[in-house]
């Protein structure tokens, strides 16, 4: 499914918090970071090359600690819209287990205007072709 996109990192000193295992806050920074490399892999099938999205909302589910150089597999898609948002679903996995789980709301933004865009309900379909 190429809408699907993936990648993985080892934890690193500087992802680890004072508990000795991967920060919280560091997790919605991986959300993001893999959010943009995404759609930077792909915008070049849209008529959106120059707009960005911009993260309103985000959930997330720690359901196990993440340590010192264990390696992390993230894996991100996009669902359905609903309406001006985009829902984004980013999973991390640790020894092929999910260990966070991330729902996430973004908008489209027009750069040079500032302005929301409303995208067709269907508009993922023409970038998985």
């Amino acid at each position: 499914m190429e809408l699907m996109y993936q990648k993985q990192i080892q934890v690193r000193e500087e992802h680890i918090d004072k508990n000795h295992h991967v920060n919280n806050v560091q997790y919605v920074h991986w959300v993001e970071e893999i959010a943009a490399e995404h759609w930077d892999s792909l915008k070049h099938k849209t008529e959106f090359a120059e707009f960005a999205w911009i993260l309103v909302d985000h959930h997330i589910q720690y359901k196990k600690q993440v340590f010192l150089n264990d390696v992390i597999t993230i894996r991100t898609y996009p669902k359905a819209p609903e309406g001006i948002k985009q829902p984004r679903k980013v999973e991390f996995y640790c020894n092929d287990k999910l260990v966070v789980d991330s729902d996430t709301l973004w908008v489209l933004v027009d750069m040079k205007t500032q302005k929301m865009k409303r995208l067709e309900s269907d508009w993922l379909d023409t970038i998985a072709e």
